[in-house]
């Protein structure tokens, strides 16, 4: 399953970003532009397998949410940064340019997978709050990501009491 723009904005609907409503939502500034790859890969660790990550829905999802809170942009700027100066010295490349099973591995290894959220806690404990679970948030709050939990319409979406009755059906 693709997440595309159209799911970037379903999640941020939910969230209340206004313009998203509408599809409206700006173009990130430079350096949120440059570590949108690396967002992107994040997201092809922490979500399932059968969702495909596009740089499109990240882009979209991660631009929306600036106009949420202030400074958002500066965090997910500086703790990919972080991610990739850590990914770098361990294996001599980019976070986003090495393959899959290596990118868990410097997540597990940075303590990402264990931190408690926490927006002014660790770096650990921050890239869990701004990146990781609100990657996460941005999947499970659009119907792609609710059929993958076998909800056909999450909170917020349309479906209504036909969508419930059909589930009795199957």
């Amino acid at each position: 399953m693709e997440v595309t723009r159209r799911d970037a904005l379903a999640a941020l609907a939910t969230l209340g970003v206004g313009s998203a409503v509408a599809g409206e939502v700006r173009e990130p500034d430079s350096d949120l532009q440059d570590v949108i790859p690396t967002v992107a890969a994040v997201a092809s660790v922490v979500y399932p397998s059968a969702v495909d990550v596009t740089d499109e829905y990240v882009r979209n999802y991660v631009a929306g949410r600036t106009q949420l809170q202030d400074n958002y942009e500066r965090q997910v700027v500086d703790l990919c940064s972080v991610l990739d100066a850590n990914a770098r010295d361990r294996y001599g490349s980019a976070f986003r340019s090495l393959p899959i099973r290596r990118r868990e591995t410097v997540l597990r290894e940075m303590g990402i997978d264990r931190a408690k959220s926490a927006p002014d806690g660790t770096v650990e404990q921050q890239f869990r709050y701004y990146v990781v679970n609100d990657l996460l948030y941005a999947l499970y709050t659009t119907p792609v990501g609710g059929r993958l939990l076998g909800i056909e319409n999450p909170p917020g979406h349309p479906g209504g009491t036909e969508a419930y009755q059909r589930r009795g059906e199957r």
